[in-house]
């Protein structure tokens, strides 16, 4: 876990260094990044055969608990644009 939160801080000080460049193409870096992460989590997911052995049972608790998540997302997010936002929105302010 102190690795993770080491790396995290590394790449805020080097953004906070690079603050003036041009970095356009990190978003495209980090796009194909996180797809590769989900690619190799679920050949991780499919080679595990405790897992596989227990779908039916795991995904009836991940599809609830994944509904429940986006529902309190989508509730959270919406709380926070009616109370930073709309206001906003409404005196033609620029965020």
């Amino acid at each position: 876990m102190l690795e993770v939160v080491l790396v995290m801080i590394s790449g805020i000080f080097i953004g906070y260094l690079l603050r003036k460049k041009n970095l356009k193409y990190i978003h495209k870096f980090i796009s194909v990044s996180i797809y590769l992460l989900l690619l190799f989590l679920g050949i991780s997911v499919g080679g595990n055969p405790s897992i596989m052995n227990s779908l039916s049972t795991i995904g009836v608790s991940a599809l609830i608990i994944t509904i429940g998540a986006l529902i309190g997302s989508c509730s959270l997010a919406w709380v926070v644009y009616k109370l930073f936002f709309l206001n906003r929105a409404d005196k033609n302010i620029d965020v």
